[in-house]
């Protein structure tokens, strides 16, 4: 009997995850007014009977997708800010790789980056309180983060950064290494070669140490 019971839950997370797959590839492709539920459940491999089973509806899916989908780009984020920001020795240096593989690892998520796409796209038409969810899951998080991981490093003397101008420093940091990348290849839709982006990376984190940078840091100025 627990095994039926556990073979049962099995199935039903699997059967969200599968809606969760297909919806972010429909919803990223079509975008919300567009996107039918016939087609997000056969993305899916599913009825239309289990979406709105797990759903209720196409407004529900589209908001927990969005929303699933930020979280999974979120601690892709916050992995790589503890990485490269837990122990550093030289500020410089480690900004520069952590703004490097921020950037160089974008094409995981280009199914997120459709998303968004469709987010600034259709934002006045969206439910509710979506795009406001989406923005505390996805980027208020992420830059809260950085945020924190600043305080701390300001503590040590390695930036010029404590928690009255913390969230200053998180929003220039993450505008100057990835907001004219976003903008330019809108949200990844054009191509921008890896030797043009690690040029705005090596310029931005430049800029940023011009901002910020502190009495303990070893980097140049």
């Amino acid at each position: 009997m627990a095994e039926q019971v556990a073979g049962a839950r099995r199935g039903t997370v699997e059967k969200r995850q599968a809606l969760l797959r297909g919806a972010r590839t429909v919803f990223g492709r079509e975008g919300y007014a567009r996107a039918g539920i016939d087609e997000i459940a056969a993305e899916a491999g599913v009825s239309t009977r289990t979406l709105y089973n797990h759903f209720g509806g196409k407004e529900n899916l589209f908001r927990e997708t969005l929303l699933d989908s930020a979280a999974t780009v979120t601690a892709a984020h916050v992995t790589l800010i503890e990485r490269h920001l837990g122990k550093v020795t030289d500020i410089e240096a480690d900004l520069r790789a952590l703004a490097r593989e921020w950037m160089g690892r974008r094409g995981e998520h280009a199914d997120h980056m459709l998303l968004v796409r469709q987010v600034v796209a259709e934002g006045p038409h969206l439910p509710g309180d979506v795009v406001d969810a989406w923005q505390r899951t996805g980027p208020l998080a992420v830059r809260e983060a950085v945020r924190e991981a600043f305080v701390r490093l300001g503590a040590e003397g390695l930036l010029a950064v404590d928690e009255g101008n913390s969230g200053e420093a998180a929003r220039y940091f993450t505008l100057l290494i990835a907001g004219s990348v976003t903008v330019d290849t809108f949200f990844g839709a054009v191509p921008m070669g890896g030797d043009e982006i690690d040029a705005r990376v090596e310029s931005g984190v430049r800029v940023f140490l011009r901002l910020f940078a502190g009495s303990g840091d070893a980097g140049s100025r």
